[in-house]
């Protein structure tokens, strides 16, 4: 096969095969983008190859393993990126041996290089305590602080990702009538997503404001918008998310965590979800997982069940405060109900 051949499968690959046929996210493209340009990077340094000058038939399991030895010992990658660039370059040599079936042995080699193992990260989460220490800093008599107590009740309330945070638009709140969101996940898969009252209350009142404000009131447009009327980005959710949980830190450094960040609230929400109760299929598919084994990882931290052995046992005569919205029955029985749609 030709190297025009090679750029121009790659170039299909990834900006046909992926955002048509797969339908990931521009996201996740990129992450698949960024994984060839360093591979091109590596082949001009180790071989003075362009990526014009790259053949098909060089890009062999000797090839890829220098590649991700490369990254490790040049670039300094950490083993999790290692594998990612490696699942990138497996998941695209299994497009291209559907499209170049000569080449079906030189991926079956690929694919036997190994991911390497690496250690199970520990999951940070925020006690139901913290995170109404957080939202009871904003403040409200300002418009910033209003925006900024809706995003973050929204963030904890929903579990989205900050991606589906930047993206959700007025007309997803309004979608079922307001007590669901419809959020777009990975792999635009959409989920809907019941709001408690509260939350509902915050949205709707910080919409109406919106609309007096915005130049431009469209119900496509995102909720949420930087103060130059743009999309909000991660960098500025998580200068929000660290600028109160530092002060609430201060209050009190038993209920923050040292390392925050956006998604500690959809690990949070997770968790409270557990404690509650909740069974893990439930909790999949509130969060958007593609499977139960992503959720099992929050089971592994959970050490409530523990506590609560530990109580029944104990002279003390404290008790667990439940969570007003382990009481929503409704919230439950929607829990309940999504793994059967």
């Amino acid at each position: 096969m030709k190297t025009s051949s090679f750029i121009y499968f790659l170039s299909k690959y990834l900006n046909n095969h992926l955002s048509q046929d797969a339908g990931v996210s521009s996201n996740t493209i990129k992450v698949y983008s960024d994984t060839f340009k360093l591979l091109f990077l590596f082949a001009k340094e180790q071989y003075n190859l362009k990526p014009q000058k790259l053949e098909a038939e060089t890009i062999d399991k000797k090839f890829i393993t220098e590649f991700l030895n490369w990254l490790t010992n040049k670039r300094k990658s950490s083993d999790a990126t290692r594998n990612l660039r490696l699942s990138n370059i497996k998941a695209f040599f299994s497009y291209m041996q559907m499209e170049v079936p000569s080449i079906s042995l030189q991926a079956q080699k690929i694919f036997q290089v190994p991911k390497k193992k690496t250690q199970q990260k520990v999951i940070e989460y925020i006690t139901l305590e913290g995170i109404k220490l957080i939202l009871s800093l904003p403040d409200t008599s300002t418009d910033i602080g209003k925006k900024h107590l809706v995003l973050l009740s929204f963030m904890f309330a929903t579990g989205a990702r900050v991606q589906e945070v930047i993206d959700v638009t007025i007309h997803d709140f309004k979608y079922n009538g307001g007590e669901f969101v419809k959020l777009t996940g990975k792999g635009n898969k959409a989920r809907l997503v019941p709001l408690e009252k509260e939350v509902i209350q915050l949205l709707e009142g910080f919409l109406k404001a919106e609309k007096n404000k915005r130049v431009f009131y469209n119900i496509d447009e995102p909720i949420f918008l930087s103060r130059s009327h743009n999309k909000l980005t991660r960098q500025g959710i998580s200068y929000i998310v660290k600028k109160y949980a530092t002060q609430a830190r201060k209050l009190n450094s038993e209920l923050i965590p040292l390392k925050i960040h956006p998604h500690i609230f959809r690990h949070s929400r997770a968790m409270a979800l557990l404690h509650a109760g909740v069974e893990l299929i439930y909790i999949r598919d509130f969060l958007g997982h593609y499977s139960v084994m992503t959720t099992e990882n929050y089971a592994r931290v959970n050490n409530e069940a523990t506590r609560k052995a530990l109580l029944k046992v104990s002279p003390s005569e404290n008790s667990i405060e439940i969570p007003m919205w382990e009481q929503d029955k409704d919230l439950l029985l929607f829990l309940k109900n999504l793994s059967n749609q």
